[in-house]
């Protein structure tokens, strides 16, 4: 007999609007950009922030949106080096030397692709060298520039949540032990809109939850 709630950073669970400790993981990769923007611009460097997300892009679309990068690169769509690089170019022509570009781990880049093996999720494993130091060199000798990967790897996942995840666990634990009281087993606590419901589990972990192109969208007006 299970109740469950929806933990985990990737926002990827179907059925629920966001998964609490998605939105602290976005800010820490917030404070990173506006840390980076800093060297990157007094050194005309071009740095590649890699974050987490595994196949979906949420991190890399939320926070690059909420950081202005001048470019997101996410799973649920094809990623061309040489669009990167013409953009590159066009900026320099237009005076600005340097760019912060956010990849999420799983994309797909050229050459870059997973490695067979599975992990003990049955999640298909992602490539030895990540995406995000394949980007950063391949930018470096196409255009010259210096161009610089910075992984966050694990930082992601800890720290102090935000005001937002900590409300947001809390109501869905509240919702969770009503559940238990109930009886409602086999379900899980999941958000819609304001409002904390509850959905069949497998609803949730059925289909992953990607990043739509109607919301990509409103990243790229920013591009170019």
């Amino acid at each position: 007999m299970t109740v469950g709630v929806p933990k985990t950073i990737d926002n990827d669970l179907s059925g629920t609007d966001y998964t609490f400790g998605f939105w602290t993981a976005v800010q820490i990769v917030v404070d990173a950009i506006d840390r980076l923007k800093t060297t990157a611009e007094s050194h005309d460097r071009v740095i590649v922030l890699e974050v987490m997300g595994r196949h979906a892009g949420w991190i890399a679309f939320e926070s690059g949106l909420a950081g202005g990068a001048d470019a997101i690169l996410v799973p649920e769509f094809p990623a061309h080096p040489e669009r990167i690089v013409d953009y590159l170019r066009a900026r320099e022509a237009n005076g600005k030397h340097f760019a912060i570009i956010v990849v999420s781990e799983g994309v797909q880049l050229g050459d870059v692709s997973p490695i067979g093996a599975r992990d003990e999720f049955g999640h298909q494993a992602l490539a030895a060298v990540g995406v995000g130091e394949r980007l950063a060199t391949y930018i470096a000798s196409v255009t010259g520039k210096e161009a610089r990967a910075v992984v966050l790897g694990h930082l992601q996942r800890g720290g102090t949540p935000t005001a937002y995840d900590r409300a947001l666990a809390t109501r869905f634990g509240v919702h969770a032990a009503r559940m238990v009281d109930d009886g409602a087993f086999g379900r899980m606590a999941a958000l819609r809109g304001t409002q904390i419901v509850d959905i069949p589990i497998d609803d949730a972990v059925g289909t992953l939850k990607t990043v739509p192109e109607s919301q990509f969208a409103d990243a790229e007006v920013f591009f170019g």
